[in-house]
């Protein structure tokens, strides 16, 4: 029989980009979310060797592309375990669109084999696959409101944040991560290079790809300042005192992290390139959102809102301007993991 799970989707309160590291990846600093939007993942072990995906979806690689192939393989020479592998994806969330959707779906795929195989990886060793798969695997990992720093793959469980309605936009438009990576690099060393320096000396960007020391040189010092900040921003939201396990009015904490003027960067070359996403997320502040902004690099953008009634509002405003879009709540840790395994699906 195979084991089903959700696998449920993240957004991004606030996200800053800092400096190029020695191993091509960026500094980040993000609090993710968890939101019950949801693919469904379902796994089974069949007798044979190898892994086989199967989606209906077209833009979803059923190849060792795939995140879920990729984290099935470790896992299962990690185990030491034998077996044909068939992975069945089942998606509702979209490609492509800054809700962590493959992540998730690698994630429930490693929980679902864990399961199903009735074996168990240690905690830190999970945490290392996940790691090694892609930067925002392991949040998936701890559920509720998570601290993310590194590259995003260094995660901390902090106080959940109380569950709230929450509006998520999906323009049908793709962003490619990589490329906003390279835009940012390019508006910091426009930014911050001399007028003398050639435009050729600043990073691409791609993630994974090492970065020149020169192009760290022209935005290390701005970028570090950048993570400075964050850190202090989230470091006086947390002693101003977040509720814990759902306590107090949902309210009350969002404004808080809002007053810290927390924000996502990548704003700042998406928008740009796409001003239809700076138009939603007029409509979702117009339309009352406690908090609204682009997740992740895109293109889908979100709100946090005190009330469903104000929820289902800016849904119906949202498809009148023809951007498709639905209600749905955060997710505290408990109820991430709670909600996580389906019986009777």
């Amino acid at each position: 029989m195979p084991v089903t799970v959700r696998s449920f989707a993240k957004i991004n309160l606030g996200l800053s980009i800092g400096p190029l590291r020695p191993d091509g990846f960026h500094e980040l600093r993000t609090v993710y979310q968890t939101i019950a939007l949801h693919d469904v993942i379902r796994v089974q072990i069949a007798r044979g060797t190898g892994i086989e995906i199967r989606c209906k979806d077209p833009r979803v690689p059923q190849d060792q592309s795939n995140t879920c192939y990729r984290i099935v393989e470790r896992a299962m020479a990690a185990l030491k375990a034998r077996g044909r592998v068939i992975i069945e994806i089942e998606k509702r969330l979209p490609v492509q669109g800054g809700l962590g959707g493959a992540s998730g779906n690698a994630v429930a795929t490693l929980l679902a084999l864990e399961r199903a195989l009735k074996k168990q990886l240690p905690g830190p060793e999970r945490l290392r696959i996940a790691a090694d798969v892609g930067s925002d695997l392991p949040l998936f990992l701890v559920g509720g409101t998570v601290l993310g720093v590194g590259h995003g793959e260094e995660v901390y469980p902090l106080p959940d944040l109380p569950t709230v309605p929450c509006v998520v936009a999906t323009p049908e438009i793709g962003v490619s991560t990589p490329q906003a990576f390279a835009d940012w690099d390019a508006r910091m060393c426009g930014a911050g290079a001399p007028a003398r320096e050639p435009v050729e000396l600043c990073s691409t960007g791609q993630v994974g790809t090492p970065a020149p020391t020169r192009a760290a040189e022209l935005t290390g010092f701005t970028a570090s300042d950048r993570m400075l900040r964050i850190g202090h921003m989230l470091s006086s939201w947390l002693s101003s005192g977040v509720p814990a396990g759902g306590r107090g009015r949902a309210e009350t904490p969002l404004l808080d992290l809002v007053r810290t003027g927390i924000e996502n960067d990548f704003e700042q070359v998406v928008f740009p390139q796409h001003p239809e996403l700076r138009e939603v997320k007029s409509v979702l502040r117009r339309a009352g959102a406690l908090y609204a902004s682009l997740s992740g690099s895109g293109s889908a953008l979100y709100g946090l809102f005190a009330t469903r009634a104000a929820a289902e509002r800016a849904v119906a405003r949202l498809r009148k301007t023809g951007v498709e879009a639905q209600v749905t709540t955060t997710l505290t840790r408990r109820q991430y993991w709670r909600k996580f395994l389906v019986s009777g699906f």
